[in-house]
Parts: structure tokens; C-alpha cells; sequence
């Protein structure tokens, strides 16, 4: 079974989504080298997830979850056989591993990571 890894929160203004969560909640902040790309660190102990923040592509606010699988290009498969849609296609983040984003038949958009130390 494969499980929710991430959140990654697209905004019109990261800055102020940041200042807004680690306020309200805490979080810790990690910018990406050269990205307009925040790791988020939602605690150390207890339940939950960590996330990201970035700036929306298209400017719409909204929440994209993505699951852990072994293999994004066997999922990618099995989501396009069974109706899906691949919107982003794979793409490799250095250092931590693949990456695609996806649509739902019913409209959902949700990431597939693929966690890789090696990838270049």
C-alpha cells in the first residue's frame, strides 16, 4: 500500500504563507537552493507529515499531496491505464529522487515521489 509522503501548499505569495504557518503553527522553513521551493518541517515528534511551499504555476491556491511509490514510471502506468491523467511528467530533483504530478478521473491533481539519494 502505498502512503502520502508530502503536502506542497502552491500560493500566489510564498513569503507570506510562510510567515502566516510558522507563526500560526511553528513550522521550520528550508528553502531549496536556486528554487522558489520551501521544505516545511511540521514538528519532531507526534503525528504527521512534512510538506512544501511554492509558487503556484498558475496562480490558483491549492493543495497537492503526493504519494510514496517504489517505481514513477510504473505508476505513471497504472494511473493513465486506469483512467488518469499525467499533467507534470517526471522530473528528477537532485539529491532526493523523481517526481510526476498527476489528475484523478475525478479532477484531483496529486503527486508520485519516487525517493532515489543517486538521482542527478
Amino acid at each position: 500500500m502505498q502512503r502520502v509522503m508530502r503536502f506542497e501548499l502552491q500560493v500566489d505569495n510564498p513569503q507570506a504563507a510562510i510567515d502566516f504557518y510558522a507563526d500560526v503553527f511553528g513550522w521550520k522553513f528550508h528553502q531549496l537552493e536556486g528554487h522558489d521551493y520551501w521544505f516545511v518541517s511540521t514538528g519532531e515528534s507526534g503525528e504527521g507529515i512534512d510538506g512544501a511551499i511554492m509558487k503556484s504555476p498558475d496562480g490558483v491556491a491549492r493543495t497537492v499531496n503526493s504519494i510514496a511509490v517504489p517505481s514513477v514510471d510504473q505508476f505513471l502506468a497504472k494511473i493513465e491505464e486506469r483512467g488518469g491523467q499525467v499533467v507534470v511528467p517526471k522530473m528528477t530533483m537532485p539529491g532526493m529522487g523523481y517526481l510526476a504530478y498527476c489528475i484523478d478521473p475525478e479532477g484531483t491533481i496529486f503527486g508520485v515521489s519516487q525517493t532515489d539519494p543517486e538521482a542527478k
